[in-house]
């Protein structure tokens, strides 16, 4: 126990201070959002009617192929082949085939709310946040909006990429965007004195 304490007391305070935002963001975020939001689809039910209705518009009107639709939808459906259990999805339709399910949990919320609490706990203007925090927001979300319309092409064109592009490719290419949003916000914050530095 006292080598725990000893190694916490050798991390510079501004980091343990920085840590300590986070982890008490985390805790109440996820106390909110287990108690009440995911319950209330609050956030949930605009954002995915939003990334399905986006991914179809942008598909039907600025992509060689047409004929999408979405629907929000509650209930057991195949994709494909694939039976997919009961829940509250923005489902997207090619020609009145269903070709990709957007589930709350593939929304792009949980990303969204990890970068602004990145933002929010790192020391910097109040002004500076809340500019990231705008453009980052909307960078996640038509990143994702992009992931989800890549997926409907691979599921159109090449079904065998699909799983791979699903759980590995498009995440790690929406992960490394956050990650490089985080680099450029932090490029000229200084922990040592938790002070902004100008130039």
């Amino acid at each position: 126990m006292l080598n725990i304490k000893k190694s916490l007391n050798n991390i510079p305070k501004p980091i343990r201070l920085f840590l300590g935002k986070a982890l008490l963001f985390f805790i109440v975020w996820k106390l909110v959002y287990g108690f009440y939001l995911s319950n209330t689809k609050v956030l949930d039910y605009p954002l995915t009617k939003h990334v399905g209705e986006a991914s179809t518009y942008l598909l039907n009107n600025f992509s060689p192929m047409s004929g999408f639709t979405v629907e929000r939808n509650v209930g057991t459906f195949y994709i494909g082949d694939e039976l997919v259990e009961g829940s509250i999805s923005s489902q997207i339709f090619h020609n009145d085939y269903l070709v990709l399910h957007i589930a709350d949990n593939c929304n792009g919320l949980e990303l969204i709310v990890l970068f602004i609490g990145f933002i929010i706990c790192m020391p910097s203007s109040f002004w500076r946040k809340l500019l990231y925090i705008a453009i980052g927001i909307i960078i996640i979300d038509f990143v994702n909006i992009l992931r989800c319309m890549g997926l409907i092409y691979l599921r159109e064109y090449y079904h065998a990429y699909f799983d791979f592009a699903h759980h590995y490719l498009f995440k790690a290419i929406v992960y490394t965007c956050t990650f490089l949003m985080w680099m450029y916000f932090s490029r000229k914050i200084s922990f040592k004195n938790e002070n902004l530095q100008i130039g």
